[in-house]
């Protein structure tokens, strides 16, 4: 991995907090598709995982995105979580 870009991750994982009540929402974007993933931290596993490549929605890339949020929160109001903390990895928080 590239160093800076590890640099940037590090940097703002060391301010995330995740508890047992609250698990990280870890974003992932790439030039065609985003993926997102709810990991606890405690027990070191990931509870739920999707991507853009699963839903099968045609738009733009704005618009997948938004899909994969509302199929995301919609699998987490399922399991009964309401709280998380948000992880954007070595990405700038903007656009998609």
């Amino acid at each position: 991995m590239n160093t800076r870009k590890l640099r940037r991750q590090l940097r703002t994982r060391k301010n995330i907090t995740s508890s047992s009540d609250r698990p990280r929402l870890s974003v992932t974007r790439s030039n065609k598709y985003v993926s997102a993933q709810l990991i606890d931290d405690v027990k070191g596993v990931t509870l739920i995982g999707m991507s853009q490549k699963t839903l099968k929605t045609k738009g733009t890339k704005t618009e997948n995105a938004k899909a994969l949020g509302i199929e995301m929160a919609s699998k987490l109001k399922a399991k009964k979580i309401t709280k998380i903390v948000f992880d954007r990895g070595s990405y700038a928080y903007h656009g998609r």
